[in-house]
């Protein structure tokens, strides 16, 4: 076609008239329309010579023309499937001429890449280029026939309602049948009859002109069933209607998978129980506020750890799977057996009363004490068991489990093998030492934990040698709390590690603070208590990484540790001391004479000092001086120095010098000072 051949309109975008000519030969024949949306309606906005001729139409009469006037057999929502936005389609229509005449053509759509213009080829049915169309498109069937039939994927394809009228080889393979007997409906017959009501109400869905999923089971016809994904989309056949093609995802496999990942999630590896994430979901779904009925029990196995370090962690494990077994033999069926971790276990019952719950306790202690052979030793299992009924006291699941817990605890404190039902009193007490566990680890973390430091004399001279550091909790609400109380909890739930780090910082930063401010006159040397946990071999680092963040060397601490903690492991503890005495730290045992040690290996532990205990000196008042005598003799023959605690008046003073103390410490001489009034208190007796 000449230049003068095709003319277009001034409406019509310069780029609309540049697509009309991509990918096709221009001739007199050829049939060109352009489609645009004009207010929501796809509608003719420009057509050539060729189409004008075809249709009977002027350019001008064209124009406007809605594209279903122009292919009536296009009803509805059917439109859009010729005039895609996603990629070019082919149909065989009757088109409507200017006299109302139907002119069967193949009509060739091509979207432009805004998605709101589309050329449109026509081509008559009887023509040669139709008929060289036909045959490309016959060629382009083949290839797509046989592109589907090999797809790994699953696919069904009906061209009219529910009846198929292609199956590929995959789909085939997947439900165990021939394509010759799933054609037609057959097909149906291998979607599980409780699926089969959502697979046909997806089907309806896509044939009205939307699409469609849905999760089915198959079933093979050896009898194995399988999960699947069906995903339906439309597909119109011009002149037969509407039908779907059905692509099919088998899932059952990767369900499976994520089954397994599900079940390892929520259950004890060792023994296949629920695990302490289920247990907890469990007890929530059954847990109602104010209802009575739900019981917990916790156990906790006795003398455990004898059975790991005698016979090995092999046959510890062998005894936790038989205990587990043993639980769900003699729990109800609908009962929940759980592994809390290591050796505690916890069962979940429903409807019972606080005396079933009991009464259920006794029976798994009659089970468990029975004996089991373990690597050639019959060994009987016995278990502590706290007991908690759901009361209308209790809020949460949580704290349903929270209180069987301390239940167990109880039953642990008050002798083995012992089952204990947590009443309220204790509940309360439990209740009130959670809370102030919570309190100390945020007064820890905001360091609300204050130090006073007491110094320590010289009996020679009377001179300040050194303080020691003592930790204070001033509780904003409870007041002042004593060390023995918040020490203790600090060393039961696992905080005594935090506290140890902050006094044994804190110590160091004052240290370094008093040397700015007062030089020479500064207190030589600080002692920091030593808890028995802190005892272990990241202590030496952590004394290490003190002193160098304060820039203070080794000999300006001292390190105290208490009898009875030495004696618990001495080889470990020896090791430990062995490090800080390489360091060059010095090494004090506190409270000496109130434990148990032997002597023979007090004489090889590297420590310098042993502190008399204040109930030794105070029975000084009384005449008794034998004790006191007695350790200061003992220091003495050890080549040690001595510090005697507690010193209350100058007569205990004087007494201990005449015994031969080192060194005094105590209320009479100088109380606990905060660390700006110990500047000043040692300011004021400097030499």
């Amino acid at each position: 076609m000449s230049a003068t051949t095709v003319t277009a309109e001034p409406l019509v975008p310069p780029e609309v008239v540049s697509a009309i000519f991509y990918g096709a030969a221009v001739s007199d024949t050829l049939v060109l329309l352009v489609a645009e949306l004009v207010g929501g309606t796809p509608r003719i906005t420009w057509g050539n010579e060729g189409a004008t001729q075809l249709l009977g139409y002027g350019l001008d009469d064209l124009r406007s023309l809605p594209v279903t006037s122009l292919v009536p057999t296009l009803r509805g929502g059917e439109v859009r499937l010729l005039l895609r936005r996603e990629r070019s389609v082919r149909m065989t229509l009757p088109v409507r001429t200017a006299s109302g005449a139907l002119v069967e053509a193949v009509v060739r759509c091509t979207p432009m890449p805004s998605g709101r213009t589309w050329t449109l080829r026509l081509v008559p049915a009887d023509s040669e280029s139709e008929r060289a169309l036909r045959a490309t498109a016959d060629a382009h069937e083949q290839r797509f026939a046989t592109l589907t039939e090999r797809s790994p994927v699953p696919t069904l394809l009906s061209e009219q309602g529910m009846r198929l009228a292609h199956v590929n080889d995959a789909f085939c393979s997947l439900v165990g049948l021939q394509a010759e007997q799933l054609l037609g409906t057959g097909w149906m017959a291998t979607v599980h009859p409780d699926d089969l009501d959502d697979v046909i109400e997806q089907v309806v869905v896509v044939l009205g002109g939307g699409d469609g999923e849905t999760k089915a089971r198959l079933l093979r016809t050896d009898g194995i069933e399988r999960t699947a994904v069906f995903r339906f989309s439309q597909l119109f056949t011009p002149g037969v209607g509407a039908g779907f093609v059905g692509t099919i995802e088998d899932i059952t496999d990767r369900l499976a998978f994520e089954a397994r990942l599900e079940h390892q999630a929520n259950h004890d590896p060792l023994t296949g129980l629920p695990n302490r994430t289920l247990l907890a979901e469990h007890v929530a779904a059954r847990f109602r506020p104010g209802s009575s009925g739900l019981a917990c029990l916790f156990l906790d196995l006795d003398n455990f750890k004898v059975v790991n370090d005698s016979l090995g962690h092999a046959a510890g494990d062998e005894l936790l799977v038989e205990v587990a077994a043993r639980l769900r033999a003699t729990v109800r069926p609908g009962d929940l057996v759980a592994r809390f971790g290591g050796d505690e276990f916890v069962v979940v019952c429903q409807d019972v009363d606080e005396d079933d719950a009991v009464t259920l306790a006794q029976r798994i202690g009659a089970a468990l004490a029975e004996p089991v052979r373990l690597g050639g030793v019959d060994v009987r299992s016995h278990a502590s068991v706290g007991v908690t009924v759901q009361t209308a006291e209790h809020g949460a699941a949580e704290e349903l489990i929270r209180d069987c817990h301390i239940a167990m605890y109880q039953a642990k404190a008050g002798g083995k093998g012992r089952i204990t039902v947590l009443d309220q009193r204790a509940r309360a007490e439990a209740r009130d030492k959670l809370r102030l566990v919570a309190e100390l680890r945020e007064a820890i973390e905001r360091r609300e934990i204050t130090l006073l430091y007491q110094p320590i004399f010289d009996t020679a001279d009377g001179a300040p040698v050194a303080v020691e550091s003592l930790a204070r909790w001033h509780h904003p609400v409870r007041g002042a709390i004593s060390p023995a109380v918040f020490v203790a909890l600090a060393e039961e739930s696992g905080l005594i590690g935090a506290l140890g780090l902050l006094v044994l910082d804190e110590t160091c930063r004052q240290l370094a603070e008093w040397d700015r401010v007062l030089g020479p006159a500064a207190p030589p040397r600080a002692n920091v208590n030593v808890s028995a946990l802190q005892l272990d071999e990241h202590l030496h680092g952590h004394v290490v990484a003190a002193l160098e963040r304060h820039g203070l060397p080794p000999s300006r601490l001292s390190i105290e540790i208490t009898e009875s903690a030495l004696m618990k492991d001495p080889a470990s503890a020896r090791e430990v001391l062995m490090q800080l005495r390489g360091l060059g730290v010095s090494l004090a045992i506190d409270d000496f004479g109130t434990g148990y040690s032997s002597l023979a290996y007090l004489r090889h532990l590297p420590v310098d000092v042993l502190k008399v205990d204040r109930s030794f000196v105070a029975e000084l008042a009384d005449g008794h001086t034998e004790i006191a005598s007695a350790v200061i003799a003992l220091a003495r023959s050890l080549e040690l120095t001595t510090v005697a605690e507690g010193v209350e008046t100058e007569e205990q003073a004087a007494q201990l010098a005449e015994l031969g103390a080192g060194f005094l410490q105590g209320f009479n001489l100088a109380q606990p000072m905060t660390g700006h009034r110990t500047a000043a208190w040692y300011a004021a007796h400097a030499r």
